[in-house]
């Protein structure tokens, strides 16, 4: 059995299946953390109160797919951000670059094939990483590298029904904004300026891969 915390705006004692965007990072799910304190700065994005949802998810037979194990790299996860979130792509360089991504590094998340997606959030600052990478600014190494700036935490995405049967609701806590809302914003701000003050340059290449 695996805890999981959920934040939000309003208590979710039975979160519900195809409930959400499909342009989530991960397209429509159930999103959470094994993290309390980074999933009560969730609830808060909004500069407003939220709560952070307490459940229990029963691990047997449930088929995972962990973007963080070492037989995955970054561009698994960007390759799904591609499919699911709008990226801005103008120049040649760069839709050659999303398309070789998409072709040769997609994973289909359908709930056919996973129960449960893990892996890295696009928060703010991870989403302008990705973007730089996509336009050619760092490598896939410095990708790599700035995905760990600031701790900004994973995510755990519930995207089948067989996942959603297998959630039990345990509670809710209250999260004040003037407490998590700040933390929240430091911890975008660590890691962008982390990344800033440490940025290479260094084109886009499969021999990087």
């Amino acid at each position: 059995k695996l805890k999981l915390y959920h934040g939000s705006e309003f208590p979710v004692e039975k979160p519900l299946y195809k409930f959400g965007k499909a342009t989530n990072d991960y397209g429509q799910g159930f999103y959470c953390s094994n993290d309390e304190e980074l999933a009560k700065e969730w609830a808060c994005k909004n500069n407003k109160d939220g709560y952070v949802n307490l459940y229990e998810l029963k691990m047997d037979n449930l088929k995972i797919l962990n973007l963080l194990d070492e037989k995955y790299n970054i561009l698994n996860w960007i390759a799904l951000l591609l499919k699911n979130r709008s990226f801005l792509v103008n120049d040649t360089l760069s839709k050659q670059t999303r398309n070789y991504i998409i072709k040769n590094f997609y994973i289909d998340v359908s709930e056919c094939e996973y129960d449960v997606v893990i892996g890295y959030r696009a928060d703010d600052s991870y989403f302008s990483y990705a973007r730089d990478f996509l336009q050619n600014g760092i490598s896939v190494k410095r990708l790599t590298q700035v995905m760990k700036l600031g701790n900004l935490g994973n995510q755990i995405v519930l995207i089948s029904p067989k996942s959603f049967e297998q959630i039990k609701f345990l509670g809710y806590d209250e999260a004040p904004q003037e407490i998590h809302f700040p933390l929240r914003k430091n911890r975008d701000e660590l890691a962008r300026n982390e990344y800033l003050s440490d940025r290479q340059g260094a084109a886009f290449s499969p021999d990087d891969i």
